[in-house]
């Protein structure tokens, strides 16, 4: 029996965007989990740290834990809980 669980196929979707002020001096990150309409507060960023981003050498869910980690905590959480009840059922 294989007991392996596919986490994509029950993933909690998250979505994160950085963006600059008007004048490109302010940079900052806003977030979106469960496809909530509002999404997070935004958060003030560094000007590098937003660029790394853009240019990939930041993975998603790094950042979001960096930024948003009360989030992220819930976020594993219900992944975790959802793993456990699959288990549980194929037992």
């Amino acid at each position: 029996m294989n007991l392996e669980v596919d986490i994509q196929s029950f993933d909690i979707p998250r979505i994160v965007s950085v963006y600059p002020d008007r004048a490109g001096v302010r940079w900052w990150t806003k977030a979106w989990f469960n496809n909530h309409e509002n999404g997070e507060s935004s958060v003030e960023i560094e000007r590098q740290q937003a660029i790394l981003f853009i240019l990939d050498r930041i993975e998603k869910d790094e950042w979001l834990t960096a930024y948003f980690p009360k989030q992220m905590e819930v976020y594993h959480h219900a992944i975790e809980q959802t793993k456990e009840q699959l288990l549980n059922q194929t037992l």
